[in-house]
């Protein structure tokens, strides 16, 4: 898999929301993008990465 343009391998497969949890994303404050389609976070908690899939992950930042 390939995330933020560095490979990735997953030992076991994972959903969206526990890989995020695992590397301190918070969730409120970022978009993911799977093979060029945003991910609703509906479907985070459900949606398992695949070896695959090309993924985008966007931290939204605040200021002015």
């Amino acid at each position: 898999m390939i995330i933020n343009g560095k490979e990735e391998a997953l030992k076991e497969p994972v959903t969206v929301n526990e890989y995020l949890t695992a590397k301190g994303y918070q969730t409120k404050r970022i978009a993911v993008e799977i093979n060029g389609e945003i991910l609703p976070k509906s479907q985070y908690e459900t949606r398992q990465f695949c070896e695959s899939d090309k993924v985008e992950i966007v931290t939204f930042m605040g200021g002015g």
